[in-house]
């Protein structure tokens, strides 16, 4: 048994706590580009095109998000590449993140009423000026709070990142658990950083909500 003073723990936390931030900042950032791409081809005229965005969804929705860690971590060693548990987390969570941004800002977009639609044709715009001109700054307004708000699952998405073996904040309470014999007091700091990192993004959504919902 380690003797770690409190100041120890919460110190050796907060220096894991930020792989929390960077995984978070990479899940979240990765998997708006990749869902922003996947919203334009499921936008798109074609159902083929459609159908597949729609089977990516239900798959990364429809499946464990543990369960996507492991095969990111152990399939592709199958396939003869090496990876780390940093690389693995990253992907996974990218992945995970795209999905459900795919469907929240899909949602977004439905929610501009029909009219807008209509009064972009009859300018004569093309599929991608109707996107870009008309629906999609509109969309955004709608979008904000709700993206903003789906970051604090990502944050606590990475605490699942421990299973194979990556060193976030989750992990190095379970490490300095062992050597103090302390699960109440680490894991109580544990939980109070993740409220310190999920509370003020909450609090600014809701803000970003009432105040969007004002200003329509």
């Amino acid at each position: 048994m380690v003797d770690f003073s409190l100041w120890d723990i919460f110190r050796n936390l907060l220096l894991a706590g930020r792989w929390t931030v960077a995984l978070s900042l990479v899940a979240f950032i990765g998997g708006g580009l990749v869902g922003l791409a996947l919203l334009l081809i499921r936008l798109m005229p074609s159902t083929v095109a459609q159908r597949s965005v729609s089977v990516y969804v239900q798959l990364f929705q429809g499946t464990p998000l543990l369960m996507q860690l492991f095969l990111a971590y152990f399939g592709l060693a199958l396939f003869g590449f090496k990876t780390s548990a940093w690389f693995a987390a990253a992907l996974a969570l990218t992945l995970y993140t795209s999905a459900f941004l795919t469907e929240i800002w899909r949602g977004c977009v439905q929610a501009i009423p029909k009219g807008q639609w209509e009064a972009a044709d009859s300018l004569a715009m093309s599929f991608l000026e109707k996107l870009r001109h008309v629906i999609l700054p509109q969309a955004v307004r709608i979008a904000i709070p709700s993206t903003v708000g789906f970051l604090v699952q990502v944050i606590k998405g990475t605490a699942l990142a421990s299973v194979i073996g990556f060193i976030e904040l989750t992990k190095a309470g379970t490490m300095i658990t062992n050597a103090t014999f302390k699960p109440f007091v680490v894991y109580s700091c544990v939980a109070l950083l993740y409220f310190a990192l999920c509370y003020p993004i909450s609090f600014y959504a809701q803000r970003l909500e009432r105040s969007l919902h004002g200003s329509r």
